[in-house]
């Protein structure tokens, strides 16, 4: 079992526009509890899936996906932390039929699926 998440970072994650000035970003975060039915195999291809879409469309920032390491009652199985450039480009990646394709399948193996989205 893979436990190291996955992570691309673009040159622009300085967060800072092009006069030097701070600006925010969104991130979006996503936890998938899977049905205890649900084999390895199965959750596996889910992440690699999740992986795949990294770079679906512009303004994807960061993204990283991995499975749980710390195995606590509380945990989720698996988890997904992106940032977006802004609004726009979270709403492009949502309706992307590759993400779309990918969010089916994630919600056919789990019990449960949490996410939140906040500027930071």
């Amino acid at each position: 079992m893979e436990s190291a998440g996955s992570s691309i970072a673009s040159p622009n994650d300085s967060r800072k526009d092009a006069k030097g000035q701070s600006r925010k970003v969104l991130t979006h975060i996503v936890v998938w509890k899977y049905r205890a039915d649900v084999p390895q195999a199965a959750r596996e291809e889910h992440v690699a899936r999740l992986r795949s879409v990294s770079g679906v469309v512009p303004g994807i920032e960061s993204f990283s996906v991995g499975f749980d390491t710390l195995h606590l009652a509380r945990s989720y199985d698996t988890g997904l932390a992106a940032v977006f450039r802004d609004r726009a480009a979270l709403d492009a990646y949502t309706v992307h039929p590759e993400h779309v394709k990918v969010a089916d399948f994630g919600r056919g193996l789990s019990e449960h699926v949490a996410s939140v989205d906040f500027d930071s």
